[in-house]
């Protein structure tokens, strides 16, 4: 059956428009002109976007702009938009024109004809909806809105339970003794709890970075309107929005420093995609070490097994993968991804206006979910639950030819070096080899070889000579 369109009109004339649609002439054209990657603008960012109007219709009928009656007509609608009542009538491309203008008639047509309907009386997409706004910084300012939302909302929490349970895990299985390694290769003895404490500390030092650039984020370029000057626009209009944004979502936002460069770059999201690229660092380390202790079960290390979680293999019966940590290096590779192009998108302010607005909001949106939903799945299905294997692990211990670096203080670098090279070429322990080389008594080699000392560092008191 032949679909139903009706005719709209705008200043470049006559648009056919599906029947049902909410969205006007302007919305129809970008998605006739865009039919590119079939990727809309994320959920976040409509949220984003449905409050900045929202806000903008409170703060213009505080201001005696627009009649009380459309105001609420409008503030209601996009209240709507925010929750997301109406994200099928936002059909447009991410890869539109790089100020978002396209994405931002599409809110003001759907929002208009939501308030029309409720009003009953005809609501203006630019009249009305659009009053005192501009898509160069109503954009930006839904921009930065829905990264530092979900920054605050989904990433941080994500980031403090894994932080959480590394420590958890840490205080209920770290106390053995493990071998340490250095470019893959045995090394000083460390417990677990010293290892895991180290992750721990990356994820804290994440947070600490992220929270850091944050207050940056939160400085909205609302108010500028076209290149910054605020044409258009109530000399009050910025700070009330701001105040009034700060009010609802209880983080502080507030009016850019100079709004200039909150149209014209983008540095604050190049910023913020920085810190999210080094947690995808930290999150690759801590996959990566969670696959070498779990590899095996024989030829590898053996340390840990991971939550036997799926098969592993179509073709190796029993095999079982570490399908976890490798599902967040995949993510993290994606957010650094990401960053690469949120860097070239930053640097694509061209005097007055950024354009590469949407690209923008689709990546670092996309980073902040990806890592918030990765580390929340790393730690409940990989850290949670894995096992120590103790016997393995003290069995690897006992072999190290490296504890031998305890006899340096006692015997001399030489001579240790010596034992520890005749100990792994025969397959020995290092005791039985050391009690041949040296004049060290078993007792006094069971107290310098012993690895738990070793593990809170100092020098290994201990007599005898070489």
């Amino acid at each position: 059956m032949a679909q139903m369109h009706r005719v709209e009109k705008d200043s470049m004339g006559e648009v056919r428009v599906p029947a049902d649609a909410l969205w006007g002439a302007q919305t129809q054209r970008a998605v006739d002109n865009f039919p590119i990657s079939g990727q809309r603008m994320p959920r976040a960012f409509l949220r984003a976007l449905g409050l900045v109007k929202r806000i903008a219709s409170e703060v213009n009928r505080d201001l005696k702009l627009l009649p009380a009656d459309v105001a609420d007509a409008i503030a209601a609608a996009a209240k709507e938009v925010e929750a997301g009542d109406h994200d099928a009538q936002f059909p447009i491309d991410v890869f539109q024109t790089g100020s978002g203008t396209s994405t931002n008639m599409n809110a003001n047509e759907v929002i208009a004809a939501l308030a029309s309907k409720r009003l009953g009386k005809k609501v203006h997409p630019n009249n009305d909806v659009n009053l005192g706004q501009s898509s160069n910084d109503s954009i930006p300012t839904a921009l930065h809105l829905s990264a530092a939302l979900e920054t605050h909302e989904q990433l941080i929490p994500a980031l403090l339970h894994l932080k959480a349970t590394i420590e958890a895990k840490a205080a209920k299985d770290g106390a053995i003794v493990k071998t340490g390694r250095t470019h893959l290769m045995d090394a000083m003895p460390l417990r677990l709890e010293q290892q895991l404490s180290g992750w721990a500390h990356q994820v804290q030092l994440s947070i600490e970075r992220i929270q850091a650039t944050l207050p940056r984020v939160h400085e909205l370029a609302q108010g500028g309107t076209a290149v910054g000057t605020g044409v258009n626009a109530h000399p009050e209009f910025a700070a009330r929005f701001a105040a009034r944004v700060a009010a609802v979502t209880a983080i502080p936002f507030a009016k850019s420093r100079n709004l200039f460069t909150s149209l014209a770059a983008q540095d604050s999201i190049v910023e913020l995609s920085g810190q999210l690229k080094a947690t995808a660092a930290a999150v690759i380390k801590i996959s990566n070490d969670l696959r070498w202790m779990n590899s095996g079960p024989i030829a590898g290390l053996g340390e840990i097994a991971l939550p036997a979680l799926q098969p592993g293999s179509s073709i190796m019966p029993g095999k079982v993968n570490p399908v976890i940590p490798e599902a967040a290096l995949m993510v993290c590779a994606q957010v650094i991804g990401n960053d690469a192009a949120i860097t070239l998108g930053g640097q694509s302010g061209v005097f007055e206006l950024n354009v590469m607005l949407p690209l923008l909001a689709r990546n670092v949106l996309e980073s902040v979910r990806l890592l918030a939903a990765a580390c929340r799945v790393l730690a409940d299905k990989a850290i949670a639950g894995f096992t120590v294997n103790g016997a393995r692990i003290t069995e690897l211990v006992d072999k190290n030819p490296i504890l031998v670096t305890a006899l340096n203080p006692v015997i001399g670098y030489d001579l240790a070096a010596k034992i520890a090279k005749r100990a792994y070429a025969e397959g020995r322990r290092l005791k039985d080899v050391a009690l041949e080389e040296t004049k060290l008594t078993a007792a006094e080699l069971d107290k310098l070889l012993d690895p738990r000392p070793m593990c809170d560092g100092g020098i290994v008191e201990g007599a005898g000579g070489g």
